[in-house]
């Protein structure tokens, strides 16, 4: 009878121990952010108002991100993305549940459907999202969002590549709002 205590004593401290890890490691990331930056496409200047929500749930955290861009016209271009991450097999590396498989299970969707496969990591203070694309020739673009703690709220730090060769960076900080 102690036998099988003490397996199932140890079975849920293996159980618990990754939620535990991986709570106490995006904490500090939690929370609501918005900020402002100015960028150029095509030689014009363009205003992007960004913000940024990061939550814990059961099963790891959730990110939802929104730019809005005001055009030298005075149109807005609004997007809105919302990925829900899990703890990997790996530590401090979080996969993305962007869809469900047969089972209702989260799993990432998939890039050689044209799909971008996206994944979050965890270095420290900064908590950086990947997500891959591949077109229909082969040709990759990645983009990197590396969002670091700062006392102000986070630091953003955004890049996208393609076939090698940076097209794009935006560096700016965004303020806590909560």
């Amino acid at each position: 009878m102690k036998t099988h205590f003490f397996r199932f004593v140890l079975f849920l401290f293996f159980i618990l121990l990754p939620r535990t890890g991986f709570a106490a490691e995006i904490e500090p990331f939690v929370g609501s952010y918005a900020g402002q930056v100015v960028s150029e496409s095509d030689g014009k200047s363009l205003q992007r108002d960004l913000n940024v929500v990061i939550e814990a749930t059961k099963t790891g955290f959730v990110l939802t991100w929104t730019t809005n861009i005001l055009k030298s016209d005075g149109r807005t271009k609004d997007r809105t993305y919302k990925v829900e991450f899990t703890p990997s097999k790996r530590a401090s590396i979080y996969e993305s549940s962007m869809k469900k498989d047969l089972f209702g299970n989260g799993v990432p969707l998939d890039p050689m459907a044209g799909e971008p496969f996206v994944w979050a990591r965890v270095a420290g203070d900064t908590l950086s999202v990947f997500s891959l694309f591949i077109d229909e020739v082969g040709e990759y673009e990645i983009q990197e969002y590396h969002r670091t703690l700062v006392d102000a709220g986070l630091e953003l730090v955004f890049e996208r590549t393609r076939n090698g060769k940076s097209e794009k960076a935006i560096r700016t900080i965004l303020l806590r709002q909560d």
